[in-house]
């Protein structure tokens, strides 16, 4: 029973005696006779009696009773008139500006209820609301105790003869509410609080003798006996929501704790209580010095001039006690203004400020109380960052003592908001290495360590030897990692764990690691490639990009068969448990031309990966098909064995033939091999066939140069003058080439006799006899076709006369039109028709309907109009070498006036106008001997 004796005593709280700012620092006076206190909404409310000198000065009007008092924090007072007689009770609601009173307008026992509105004034002074007598059953009885609940919907007044009155409904108005009678007993009512959770409203009653819980949000009203004892008037509170709103009754052994449905904790807080009161967590219990009387003087406040009362202010939660004083006479205490107001019966008020939580845990710090402090501090609701100062001091403490398991658990508790290096610095020692690693271990399971603290705790491991533990820490759940995973496998890796770093790799798939340790620290070069062959495209990709070298080197066979996977079609391997997506539309294939650096150094397994992905895909890159058309050239040229050989140029020949490589390349692969049949088929697939001639004149191949010009002639005719040339230049015996190079230049007129003479001149072996029948093939057809141009010259010359007869007769003499039929239809003329000069006759329908013009002769339009084309295309050829000339002529830059008539084409293709075989007529002589003579003084280059 008198445990609250080992409890610790402080002083929490400041006592001041309330002052009077307008009396020059004067205690503050309290009106006479105060019978009713409460407070809230920013003032404290006082009701008082009507006393006999207020009755002598009443039958003076002197005096007005039964007022009601406002005192504001500027302790300005203000009054006004609420009942006649007395104040006996004052409920002021926290939530809303309603002040509920209870007192006498007349003599007797018949108490009234009033209403006031504080918000809402009737001639200066609050609005009553409402008025109604409280009178349980019509019986005259006292009023002992009154709550009200916040909502407004219920309202609970407790008799001296044990009834309990429940309004319910609005209780500010007599037309929305409802009064009945809720409790019956023979013991008064000495408490009474209203309690709600959720929508659940319950009504606690306590009496002298039992504490009894009604349920109110349920009809039948059902009601619970919590204990067979109760307290005296004023004993009883309600706690905050913060400790679940319980009912607090004192009696003069023990303060109990209830429940709507049981009894809860109970402190053993002897003496006769007089007040109990809670506020902020806080227990406020006023007692007697001398042992209660009797629990039946239930309301009795009478006491000795002399006598003393104790107020004491617990903290439950914390269990110490936070200020206790002696006070004379105290009529009420009152919680208002963020401090504790005690009001005695002389008159005075006196204010008990509570000290600021960091007065508080320093006065803790002095006295070593720091469990004590963190307790307090969690009940003030201090931040982090002040527990985490709390929880410092408690480890400097306990670390000064030689506590370093103690000291090592505060620290812990201070990650997050003190420096890790505070505390590291401390337990570096090599004997307290077991706490730095318990506060390392600590720092990383709340993901706040960084890569130096991994470090440092993965070297703890490997000092302390402790592979158990290391295992653990980095064998934890994915879900419980909370470290750098990169820094522990570096730190492991170059204390020679190599397998737990392996391991924390390949689990947290830390694949570049992993790889690095099995290739560069194991030398486990199989191992690393099955790694390689699980992991996700991108990634295989990537990896074998960077160590293909170093597999292929060590492992060829394997690495090869990984390559051409992964070129292909490639898959993860998994394992046979793992049953992903078999079939996915997604199809992932790396370049195969960016993988032929990693065959370097082996030939053989390079031409085994290009074959098999141009078996595979027939679209590979250009660069797969030159570095195989490479190999294959490789191994021709170093090849002796004549079968062996043959099947080598095939196959480099078939690659030139599949169009996938790149024809410089190429080109260049083969002159640098020397392999001439794919030299030549690049010359031709190119169409460089004069690359092909002067391949064949390099090497001397007299049949073959002009077997080339046979074949290539048609296509560039420059190939028989160079033939010509080339044959020309060569002492030896070539008469066989010339003359049948000779035999095809005459038969296709490709070069002026004088240009061939000239050509032949420079060998010294060539006799006439070679050009003879050139030659005199060559006069015989000068000689025939001018003939035929005279011919034509002396038809032009009559046709010319009788063309200009035609047109004399035309002016001079009169046309006669003789035609009978039309010349389109050959019918019988029919008048209207139409007669044209040229002795053509038409009907004019005719006419209109198939002439393109009435102006021509329909019959004779396609022949003039061959004659009117060539003599306009004279005179644009004409006007074309005059413009020409002329610009050529006057141009500062020559050059560029050539250059322009190149870029048009008038250049591009020079015509000799000659007889051709088997007598064709030419265009005109002089335009021959032009382009002839043109010819002949133009340089060429053979």
């Amino acid at each position: 029973m008198a445990a609250f004796l080992q409890w610790r005593r402080f002083v929490f709280f400041d006592k001041e005696t309330v002052k009077d700012p307008s009396e020059n620092g004067k205690n503050f006076q309290l009106p006479m006779g105060i019978s009713a206190c409460d407070s809230g909404r920013g003032h404290i409310v006082l009701g008082d009696i009507l006393t006999m000198l207020n009755v002598f000065f009443n039958s003076c009007n002197a005096h007005m009773d039964g007022q009601i008092w406002f005192l504001t924090r500027s302790l300005q007072l203000s009054s006004f008139q609420a009942y006649k007689l007395r104040v006996t009770h004052l409920y002021q609601l926290k939530q809303h500006n309603i002040l509920v009173s209870v007192g006498q307008d007349e003599h007797g026992i018949n108490p009234l209820v009033k209403v006031w509105n504080l918000d809402k004034k009737d001639s200066g002074s609050p609005l009553c609301t409402r008025i109604f007598p409280a009178i349980p059953g019509n019986k005259p009885t006292e009023v002992s105790c009154l709550s009200v609940h916040e909502n407004l919907n219920f309202m609970a007044i407790g008799f001296t003869d044990g009834s309990v009155v429940l309004t319910k409904g609005d209780i500010t108005r007599d037309r929305h509410s409802k009064t009945l009678s809720l409790h019956e007993g023979n013991c008064p009512i000495t408490g009474l609080a209203f309690r709600q959770a959720g929508k659940v409203t319950h009504l606690f009653v306590a009496t002298l003798e039992k504490v009894q819980c009604y349920t109110l949000s349920v009809k039948e009203y059902p009601r619970v006996d919590l204990d067979t004892h109760g307290c005296a008037l004023r004993c009883s509170a309600l706690t905050d929501p913060s400790q679940d709103s319980q009912f607090i009754v004192a009696g003069d052994d023990c303060v109990y704790l209830y429940q709507p449905d049981e009894r809860g904790p109970c402190f053993a807080f002897d003496g006769h209580k007089l007040l109990t009161q809670w506020h902020r967590g806080y227990l406020l219990l006023l007692t007697h010095n001398n042992k209660s009387p009797s629990k039946s003087d239930y309301g009795s406040r009478q006491t000795s001039p002399t006598e003393k009362h104790i107020l004491t202010i617990y903290d439950l939660d914390n269990k110490f006690i936070a200020y206790s004083a002696a006070f004379d006479d105290v009529i009420d205490v009152l919680a208002e203004w963020g401090s504790f107001y005690v009001l005695t019966r002389d008159k005075t008020m006196y204010m008990l400020q509570e000290k600021d939580t960091q007065t508080k845990l320093e006065m803790l710090f002095k006295k070593n109380l720091f469990v004590m402090a963190i307790n307090l501090a969690k009940s003030q609701h201090l931040d982090n960052d002040g527990l985490s100062e709390i929880f410092r001091h408690y480890g400097d403490h306990l670390y000064t003592k030689g506590d370093h398991d103690g000291a090592i658990q505060q620290y812990i508790r201070t990650i997050g908001k003190l420096e890790p290096s505070y505390v590291i610095r401390k337990f570096l020692d090599a004997q307290r290495i077991h706490n730095l690693t318990a506060y390392l271990q600590a720092l990383h399971r709340q993901s706040l360590a960084n890569a130096d603290h991994t470090t440092l705790l993965l070297n703890c491991y490997t000092k302390l030897k402790d592979s158990s533990k290391l295992e653990e820490f980095i064998k934890s759940n994915e879900s419980e990692v909370h470290f750098d995973v990169e820094i522990a496998i570096k730190v492991l890796r170059q204390a020679g764990y190599h397998s737990h770093a392996v391991f924390l790799a390949e689990r947290h798939m830390h694949h570049e690691w992993y790889l690095k340790i099995q290739l560069e620290d194991l030398k486990n070069y199989q191992e690393a490639l099955r790694y390689i062959g699980r992991l996700p495209f991108d990634q295989a990709e990537s990896n074998m990009k960077r160590y293909g070298k170093t597999l292929m080197h060590h492992v060829p066979e394997s690495t090869t068969i990984l390559l051409k996977r992964l070129c292909t079609d490639y898959h993860p391997s998994k394992d046979s448990t793992d049953r992903d997506s078999l079939d996915r539309p997604v199809e992932n294939k790396a370049n195969s031309e960016e993988f032929i650096p990693v065959f370097a150094n082996n030939p053989r397994e390079l031409r085994a990966f290009l074959e098999h992905m141009i078996e595979v895909d027939p679209f590979s890159s250009e660069g797969v098909y030159d570095t195989l058309l490479e190999l294959r050239l490789q191994d021709w040229a170093h090849e002796q064995d004549p079968g062996k050989k043959k099947i080598l140029q095939e196959a480099a020949l078939s690659l030139l033939r599949s169009d996938n490589t790149v024809f410089d390349k190429a080109l260049v692969l083969c002159q640098m091999h020397n392999f001439k049949e794919g030299v030549l088929y690049l010359y031709e697939k190119g169409k460089l066939y004069q690359q092909i001639m002067h391949y064949h004149m390099q090497n001397e191949e007299y049949g073959k140069v002009v077997e080339a010009c046979k074949r290539y002639g048609d296509k560039e005719v420059c190939l028989w003058e160079q033939a010509l040339g080339y044959f020309a230049r060569k002492e030896e015996n070539c008469k066989a080439y010339i003359s049948e190079v000779l035999q095809h230049i005459d038969e296709n007129n490709l070069m002026p006799p004088l240009l061939v003479v000239q050509t032949l001149a420079h060998n010294s072996t060539a006799s006439l006899s070679v050009i003879k029948d050139y030659l005199i093939n060559k006069l015989e057809r000068e000689t025939q076709q001018i003939e035929e141009d005279e011919r034509k010259i002396q038809q032009y010359r009559e046709e010319t006369t009788h063309l200009r007869a035609e047109i004399q007769e035309l002016k001079t003499c009169a046309k006669i039109f003789q035609k009978t039929k039309c010349s389109m239809c050959n019918s019988p003329l029919e008048l209207p028709s139409v007669h044209f000069l040229c002795g053509h006759s038409f009907h004019q329908h005719c006419l209109e309907s198939f002439a393109e013009s009435e102006a021509e002769c329909p019959t004779c339009t396609p022949e003039n109009r061959k004659v009117m084309d060539m003599l306009r295309a004279q005179d644009q050829k004409r006007d074309l070498h005059d413009h020409f000339h002329r610009q050529l002529k006057c141009s500062n830059d020559g050059f560029s006036v050539i250059a322009d008539y190149f870029g048009r084409g008038v250049f591009n293709k020079l015509t000799l106008i000659t007889d051709p075989p088997g007598g064709k007529s030419a265009a005109g002589n002089l335009d021959a001997e032009f382009n002839r003579d043109l010819l002949i003084n133009t340089k060429r280059n053979v």
